[in-house]
């Protein structure tokens, strides 16, 4: 099974520059877990919950940083995880476009 979790938008900090590391920005959240259903169950509220929590108290640097943590975490939190597709999107950080990060992580049975 795989749950999509798409268009999570909040505010956060991210970002190295002076003015991203005092004001939060627009995020938006794209993620794909494929899962072992037979064996488990992953509630997709308390995924969303989870990521944007991890977002707000952590406050990254870069998104590079934020993929590799929320999908290790992720990991860690639910069960049965074989992988994780999850792009981070800052959606005004240039005046003419959105700029995404993303990542594809592949966990061990």
């Amino acid at each position: 099974m795989i749950i999509h979790i798409e268009n999570l938008k909040f505010q956060s900090i991210i970002g190295i520059l002076d003015f991203e590391r005092v004001t939060p920005q627009e995020v938006i959240i794209n993620i794909h877990i494929d899962y072992k259903h037979e064996e488990n169950f992953i509630d997709y509220a308390q995924v969303a919950t989870f990521i944007k929590g991890l977002m707000i108290n952590s406050q990254f640097l870069l998104i590079e940083d934020a993929l590799k943590e929320i999908s290790l975490k992720l990991n860690k939190e639910f069960k049965g995880i074989k992988s994780i597709n999850l792009k981070i999107t800052k959606s005004s950080i240039l005046p003419d476009c959105m700029v995404s990060v993303s990542d594809f992580t592949v966990f061990e049975s």
